[in-house]
């Protein structure tokens, strides 16, 4: 690979900031991968722009990306549907008598605990984050608008109780990769190392319970207070100038008329989604586990095919079953026709294309970062810097920074893991605190990205503007991040 020395991280910084700056996502995204394209060209523009528009073209020769897209876009039928039968409303009346009138704004107990019952299912929902993400914003916003929450403070709280969770709660797709990566570094028992390291794994649990600690304590600090405020005494859930990421079209849908509504109509479809996720990846893994375990039945073959399993693959046919519940469901009230549903869907479809298109901006520069060596790159600076108790500090602060740059935390844990392993095997340090400031500088830096997959869905499913998303995130990241970074600094000289 061509050492690009310094450049490799100039293209994904420069998009991230213009990005915050301006607004201008797609744009910032597109001009970051064009200028990628035009230095592995070695300056040649015309050459640079031919390989950025065929890399948007390739992004859909990974199977992963195009499931990933697809999934992204069928959500969009799935919400028109749910509007449409009258689901929402119904599970806003219930959640309304459930807590004694949402409309009593003055109510801090009440708000609080829809808050935490928001964080809550997110929590619960652990097998997958674009799904938990998913659940927490479609469930929680029409409620959350109704109390005068700001739908910032959604998309914070979905974000924040998604991969945090995935990642101390290793039963999914995310600790099946971590533990395939450690198996390459030599752990035979790569889920017990996985364990053991968890005790160190600072920066998920900081995030989980500063949320709690938002929460319950009112702790609205920077731009999300400017947002808590403006909802409150204005009564105003976006700002002025926010271009949420779902449409008018699809976060006012007027059920149709004369029609009951029933919560059930929303808990159905979505508790389907949820619960076909830990059956799609059994069902997709199971052949992989079977070549491993036999063809016999046993605990250990089962979470075998749960981590084998495709968690793009478990994402889209768990959306799918979904459309599919909703569509019996709705028929069997005599709701709607198929016909009419089908065509809600497509609707829907095409109301998430914004959405579809940022996920494919986020892939191209992901891929592109590969191309330069941008991890590679910010990974071997750390060699000038090897004093031992600093390992675990400079190993946390530089997957934090890969992360945050390339918008995936899975090819952190890649570049990162083999690197901290020879680093603590070398300069004698402890492992696991190794391998833990790995995953918590991963998860941090990939929470803190506005090019992130999961941030850019807990946007989507909150309706809210995806750079104020961004920046009211920010400094609680930071904050958690900043003392998860002394942590490591500690323990790395104890």
């Amino acid at each position: 690979m061509h050492d690009f020395g310094f450049w490799a991280v100039v293209p994904p910084l420069l998009a991230i900031v213009l990005a915050i700056r301006t607004k201008q996502v797609y744009i910032s995204l597109l001009f970051g991968i064009w200028l990628s394209w035009v230095i592995i060209a070695n300056g040649n523009i015309f050459t640079g722009t031919y390989h950025t528009i065929m890399a948007l073209v390739n992004v859909f020769k990974d199977a992963g990306n195009t499931k990933t897209i697809m999934f992204s876009a069928l959500v969009g039928g799935l919400i028109i549907l749910i509007q449409k039968s009258g689901g929402v409303q119904g599970f806003v009346v219930a959640i309304d008598k459930k807590l004694g009138g949402l409309d009593n704004q003055q109510h801090t107990a009440t708000s609080k605990r829809v808050q935490f019952f928001a964080w809550l299912t997110g929590v619960i929902i652990f097998v997958e984050t674009s799904i938990s993400s998913l659940t927490v914003g479609t469930i929680f916003r029409p409620v959350f608008d109704k109390m005068k929450i700001s739908r910032e403070k959604l998309a914070y709280i979905a974000d924040s109780s998604s991969a945090p969770t995935s990642i101390l709660i290793p039963f999914n797709a995310w600790g099946a990769f971590i533990m395939g990566l450690l198996l390459t570094q030599g752990f035979d028992k790569s889920f017990l190392v996985l364990l053991k390291s968890m005790k160190y794994n600072f920066y998920p649990v900081l995030a989980l319970l500063l949320v709690l600690i938002v929460i319950f304590f009112n702790f609205d600090i920077g731009p999300m207070r400017k947002a808590e405020k403006r909802a409150k005494e204005e009564g105003k859930v976006l700002s002025d100038d926010a271009k949420p990421m779902i449409s008018d079209a699809l976060t006012n849908v007027t059920p149709i008329e004369n029609i009951q509504h029933k919560a059930i109509n929303m808990i159905l479809p979505l508790a389907t989604m949820v619960l076909m996720m830990p059956v799609s990846l059994i069902l997709d893994g199971w052949e992989s586990a079977t070549n491993t375990f036999g063809n016999s039945f046993s605990f250990d073959k089962l979470i075998a095919a749960l981590g084998n399993g495709s968690g793009s693959t478990a994402v889209l046919f768990a959306v799918l079953s979904g459309i599919f519940v909703a569509m019996l469901l709705y028929k069997s009230q005599k709701i709607l026709k198929f016909t009419e549903m089908f065509d809600l869907v497509l609707k829907g479809i095409s109301e998430m294309m914004p959405l579809a298109l940022l996920m494919l901006l986020a892939f191209a520069i992901s891929h592109v970062t590969k191309e330069l060596g941008t991890g590679i790159y910010v990974a071997g600076l750390a060699k000038e810097y090897l004093i031992a108790g600093l390992v675990p500090f400079l190993i946390f602060s530089i997957a934090a920074f890969i992360a945050f740059s390339t918008g995936t935390s899975w090819g952190t844990f890649a570049i990162m893991i083999p690197i901290a392993v020879q680093m603590a095997t070398t300069l004698q340090v402890d492992v696991y605190l190794c391998i833990a400031a790995v995953l918590s500088g991963g998860v941090f830096g990939d929470h803190s990205s506005p090019i992130s997959d999961t941030t850019i869905i807990s946007s989507m499913a909150s309706a809210s503007d995806h750079v104020d998303h961004v920046k009211t995130q920010l400094p609680y990241a930071m904050l958690a991040g900043g003392i998860a970074a002394l942590l490591f600094l500690f323990f790395g000289f104890i």
